[in-house]
């Protein structure tokens, strides 16, 4: 069933019916009726293009549970590398970890971790797979695209949890062997880079449970930490993972180059991601192993929740990845198997216009007979994202066609006024 949260809410006051949204949006999941503009929940696929370019700020990603977690006893926050990307390159991932816990945190624990397991199960996994190519299970966003518009491609998707969740389960569990805490006495937390974590948390792909409690906004939490490493005497001593090939995951590529084979391809950029997948499901892409999309340009550190220029991040991750690159994770205290999916990932039919094929043929018809008495040029001012889009929605009952400014213009002329001298 196609998930009914929507990660991001649209502030109705701020929305002037702009169409910067619909022009932009991957899935054409907006449209703009009565000057506001207004989201297909079904379509959306939460990749936050919306939120980076609104120019009136209209679309805020939503936050679920953020003062619950002062009920929980002991509090973990799980980190992820892309926030070391956020501050100069002066301060060092142990001050940004201790600034974290000083934020109310019990403790902290790195997205890295998890990365590194997920790294060494692909290898095995690559060995053994003879469907290629694997593609990358870490962003949510690509997924529920995969999901709407690719399905032939489901099974080509890598079948673990993300970094997060694995590093969720590690951290709960080594706090209640350290402390001997039950599992209702922690909260775990993650600070997202990105509105498809808060949706991939609410209504976990491919698994029936979140081992996350809440997920916060990377860019609401930048504030507070940055207060608290104002106090030159916070440190850490032994609690940074210093797992280079962990942090490189915050970049596109990352995760490709950790696995250290050469027939792999990471591609950033939904726009550039939807090329891509069409390409593999043509089957023009040949001799490729492992396919990293990433819905966000140049990776997690663009996500739309952050607040540093993603190319500024993505240096500095780059960066920290290689000051850390001779690091050896020894062994796991878990095996990687334990986070396969144990659900199938579902087809969204979303972007159908009928489920019974009898019916969606005979709209599809109509959609074409419609198309060619429109004008072609995709201006928006339907307040469709196409002229394609605009007839769907017409046979599909939700706009008419004298919504199309062009039509009507031709049908009733301004008439000419006086030139300019």
């Amino acid at each position: 069933m196609p998930s009914k949260y929507y990660p991001i809410s649209l502030d109705l006051d701020k929305c002037i019916g702009c169409t910067n949204c619909i022009k932009r949006c991957p899935t054409q999941a907006i449209r703009v009726k009565n000057d506001k503009a207004k989201v297909i929940n079904d379509k959306c696929i939460n990749c936050g293009l919306c939120i980076t370019v609104c120019p009136y700020h209209a679309f805020q990603s939503v936050v679920k549970g953020y003062k619950g977690v002062s009920r929980y006893p002991y509090k973990i926050a799980i980190v992820d590398p892309s926030i070391y990307g956020q501050f100069n390159s002066e301060i060092m991932p142990e001050q940004i970890l201790a600034a974290i816990r000083a934020t109310s945190c019990t403790e902290t624990y790195e997205v890295s971790r998890g990365a590194d397991l997920i790294t060494a199960f692909t290898k095995k996994y690559l060995a053994l797979q003879k469907r290629t190519p694997v593609i990358s299970s870490s962003c949510p966003a690509i997924i529920r695209l995969i999901q709407l518009r690719f399905p032939e491609l489901i099974h080509h998707i890598l079948p673990i949890d993300s970094p997060v969740e694995v590093s969720a389960y590690l951290a709960r569990h080594e706090a209640m062997r350290k402390h001997g805490l039950q599992w209702e006495d922690i909260g775990v937390y993650y600070f997202t880079p990105c509105a498809a974590r808060i949706a991939s948390y609410l209504h976990p792909v491919g698994t029936s449970y979140s081992y996350v409690d809440m997920v916060i906004p990377l860019k609401n939490m930048y504030i507070p930490i940055k207060q608290q490493l104002k106090d030159a005497n916070y440190k850490m001593k032994n609690s940074f993972y210093p797992s280079g090939k962990g942090i490189s995951w915050a970049r596109v590529g990352g995760q490709s180059k950790a696995l250290g084979i050469d027939e792999y391809l990471a591609v950033d950029g939904i726009e550039n991601v939807i090329n891509l997948l069409e390409e593999v499901e043509y089957g023009k892409i040949k001799n490729l192993k492992f396919l990293e999309c990433q819905a966000c340009t140049n990776g997690c550190i663009g996500g739309s929740l952050n607040v540093e220029n993603s190319f500024i991040a993505k240096n500095r991750i780059r960066n920290l990845s290689s000051r850390y690159a001779a690091f050896e994770p020894r062994s796991f205290p878990v095996s990687a198997e334990q986070f396969i999916f144990t659900e199938h990932i579902r087809p969204l039919h979303a972007t159908k216009l009928d489920k019974d094929l009898s019916k969606a043929l005979s709209k599809l018809e109509q959609v074409e007979l419609t198309l060619k008495n429109l004008p072609g040029i995709d201006c928006g001012a339907c307040g469709a994202p196409s002229c394609r889009a605009f007839a769907e929605d017409i046979v599909q009952g939700h706009a008419v066609r004298d919504e199309c400014v062009v039509l009507l213009r031709q049908r009733c002329p301004i008439p000419d006024q006086t030139p300019f001298n």
